[in-house]
């Protein structure tokens, strides 16, 4: 994905004379944590969805630079999806980019459920909730299973939790994000169940399920990161296993999740079928057999 941008800045010539003069060109795709997201397999929309919400970030800077009305910059999103569909991954990711240019001065990742926010007695909710958010300014908060927070019943605290991480949304508005994760249907339901809460998350991404050959790319690269490769007849195996999890699957299967257990379990079994030999070379360290693959 290419997108770059030049921007004119205004300097005085002899006369005093305000002129315009270009700037080196901004290009957040030639960060190091664009080109991290980049890598990633699948996902098409969305990256597609993370460069244009980057982008739009950067022009309203310079909007404001130049005196233009500015759009109002709330980055707060959703994120909704099966599990193993690379949520988390990415929300780690847009962390260090809006670090890069500035949109975040750390870029962290803080991670929280509801077992993590809601407290047990009056109070405690709100309590809880706040020790998260305090480790969050100049990053990111990430709830996973967001919708989890307001499936409790009237009395439950899980809504003293939505409201006091909507509260610090308004306290900490140009220092904080908040994205809120989880499955599309259960997340949707989230959504309406507060009439404020959709318009304080603009961005909304929705990770798709991995086909097949995403699914097979995943598990070779995982392969490669750990130092094995796979035999012919591996491969092929590998492919078919995947194919017919692809049309089995149910939204809990958990995608890539999946693939890197399956992955680990048979880095596991072919230890097992070459631990006893007396001499081990390079290749029978590394080779992952038909029979290796659970």
């Amino acid at each position: 994905m290419e997108i770059s941008m030049k921007f004119k800045t205004a300097d005085s010539n002899s006369q005093g004379i305000a002129v315009e003069s270009e700037v080196a060109p901004l290009s957040f795709t030639r960060t190091d944590a664009f080109n991290e997201l980049e890598q990633l397999i699948g996902l098409k929309q969305v990256k597609r969805n993370i460069a244009e919400v980057t982008a739009f970030s950067l022009i309203q800077k310079q909007r404001s630079h130049k005196q233009l009305k500015v759009c109002p910059t709330a980055l707060h999103a959703v994120f909704k999806g099966n599990p193993g569909t690379g949520k988390t991954t990415v929300a780690r990711i847009l962390g260090k980019i809006f670090h890069d240019i500035g949109i975040l001065t750390k870029g962290h990742l803080v991670e929280a459920e509801r077992a993590d926010l809601v407290g047990e007695y009056i109070g405690h909710t709100a309590q809880k909730t706040k020790e998260f958010i305090k480790k969050s300014p100049g990053g990111i908060l990430f709830v996973d299973e967001a919708y989890t927070l307001a499936q409790g019943g009237e009395k439950d605290f899980g809504k003293e939790a939505v409201a006091t991480l909507v509260k610090s949304m308004e306290d900490n508005r140009d220092n904080i994000i908040i994205i809120l994760a989880g499955y599309c249907r259960e997340m949707d339901e989230f959504l309406n169940s507060n009439p404020g809460l959709r318009s304080r998350f603009p961005v909304q991404i929705d990770f798709a399920d991995y086909d097949r050959e995403e699914l097979f790319h995943i598990a070779l690269q995982m392969y490669k990161e750990r130092d094995y490769e796979l035999s012919n007849k591996c491969r092929w195996r590998l492919k078919s296993k995947l194919e017919e999890f692809a049309k089995s699957r149910h939204p809990h299967s958990g995608n890539a999740r999946y693939v890197r257990n399956m992955v680990e379990k048979s880095i596991r079994l072919q230890a097992l079928r070459i631990v006893d030999r007396e001499y081990l070379t390079r290749r029978d360290l590394m080779i992952i057999e038909e029979a290796d693959l659970p």
